[in-house]
């Protein structure tokens, strides 16, 4: 039997393509565990402004091919601080919420990390299209925004191929290089500008396009991670430099949005799923992972702890095929 009756919802932070896959996984599995659900619209601050919602197996029926969260999304300064988390926590209890699911980043498992402090049953699921959370090889959303920024890449270097250019193209990743990396690979960039490896070097990327066009090579692209920015001020330098016409294209929340992809869908689907289970089962304080080809979960501490980083191993294989 289920150790908890009703259980909330919610989605903090960026949204991401498959939360809404998540969300309907763990509707339905809680349901079928005999677990009443509750949405919580607006994250943690439509908690704290008691937009509870009831849902049902119907509620969330035609939204797995649906981007961003049917629940809302924001972010709330008032959950940062004790009297807010606090507050939360005394909201959940109101409505008869023994245990919460959040899906978000690391910002929003440190506030399902308070709410189980108070009482209130947590589980954090990764969904972040930034691939940034440590104690997972998978977050939900990456897939889609890597694929949606690979296939205008593709469009973009069409046109640049075609008039000789340059192209500086800046993908999301404030401080992750996990969307610009995949890219440049993908999409045969002649250089990648990572947060955590770029040493704003801007004669070396100069020099480089001066010897590939001397080589026979009429088109110059640059992926540019989101972290680094200002890739239109680059453009303008590095044609000023060179001679060579060069543009900036910067891809924004386009990489937000959008149908999820097949793995998308169906790695969120059964971390929803896990996610109910473990939390009707009477956990708390646990994020869900994908690990080592394994669906798992680790103490929300525990994760937050971890550090992840760029493989050197993936980032010169990167540097090597862009000769």
């Amino acid at each position: 039997m289920a150790k908890v009756k009703t259980i909330g919802i919610l989605t903090s932070g960026g949204d991401a393509p498959g939360m809404n896959a998540a969300i309907r996984a763990v509707v339905r599995k809680a349901i079928s565990n005999g677990v009443a659900v509750k949405g919580i619209k607006k994250g943690y601050q439509g908690l704290l402004n008691e937009e509870i919602i009831d849902m049902n197996a119907r509620s969330v029926s035609d939204t797995i091919q649906r981007g961003g969260t049917i629940l809302g999304t924001a972010r709330c300064m008032e959950f940062m601080t004790e009297e807010g988390q606090s507050k939360g926590a005394q909201i959940c209890k109101k409505h008869g919420i023994e245990g919460m699911v959040v899906i978000g980043g690391d910002g929003s498992y440190r506030g399902a990390q308070a709410l189980s402090r108070h009482g209130i049953n947590t589980i954090g699921l990764p969904g972040t299209i930034d691939l940034d959370i440590a104690c997972t090889d998978y977050t939900i959303g990456f897939d889609t925004a890597v694929n949606t920024a690979m296939e205008a890449i593709d469009k973009v270097r069409d046109t640049s191929s075609s008039h000789e250019r340059c192209s500086i193209i800046e993908v999301m990743g404030r401080n992750a290089g996990y969307i610009a990396l995949w890219c440049g690979v993908a999409n045969g960039a002649e250089d990648i500008l990572l947060p955590e490896t770029y040493d704003y070097n801007e004669q070396a990327i100069i020099n480089n396009i001066i010897r590939n066009r001397k080589r026979g090579k009429t088109h110059h692209l640059i992926i540019n991670a989101e972290g680094i920015g200002h890739s239109t001020s680059m453009a303008r330098r590095i044609e000023a430099a060179t001679g060579i016409e060069t543009r900036a294209t910067i891809l924004g929340y386009m990489q937000r949005g959008g149908s999820p992809t097949c793995k998308d869908r169906y790695y969120a689907s059964i971390m929803g799923a896990y996610a109910a289970d473990i939390l009707c089962a009477g956990s708390t304080n646990r994020v869900v992972a994908y690990k080592g080809g394994k669906f798992v979960d680790f103490d929300i501490e525990e994760a937050l702890e971890m550090q992840k980083g760029i493989s050197d191993y993936e980032y010169q294989v990167s540097k090597c095929l862009a000769i």
